[in-house]
């Protein structure tokens, strides 16, 4: 029995310009690590900025989400994931944050 896909899976070249723009950006991190010419707030930052943009490359070369009208669900369903990663996150920090302060007072 044949499988048909309704949706694109990406050619062999999309594929191999996400893989090298991760690999870049990989690099680009280890390197603002490593080089320590910057500061370790302005290194936090753009670590957290290519983390973010490894993110969209990933999710738009490997993942195939893009804003097409078929993907709604797909772009509903990231976007619950991405609430509850915050939620959860940012609840543990402030817990945390919390129970410090609270036993730093004794």
């Amino acid at each position: 029995m044949a499988h048909t896909h309704a949706q694109s899976h990406g050619s062999f070249g999309s594929y191999v310009a996400g893989f090298i723009l991760a690999v870049l950006l990989t690099a680009g991190a280890f390197g603002v690590a490593l080089h320590g010419s910057l500061d370790a707030s302005t290194a936090l930052i753009a670590i957290a900025v290519l983390a973010f943009v490894q993110v969209v490359v990933h999710l738009v070369f490997f993942l195939h989400l893009n804003l097409k009208p078929g993907q709604g669900w797909n772009v509903l369903s990231l976007a619950y994931t991405v609430l509850a990663a915050a939620f959860l996150i940012f609840g543990t920090i402030w817990v945390m944050h919390n129970v410090g302060m609270l036993m730093m007072s004794r």
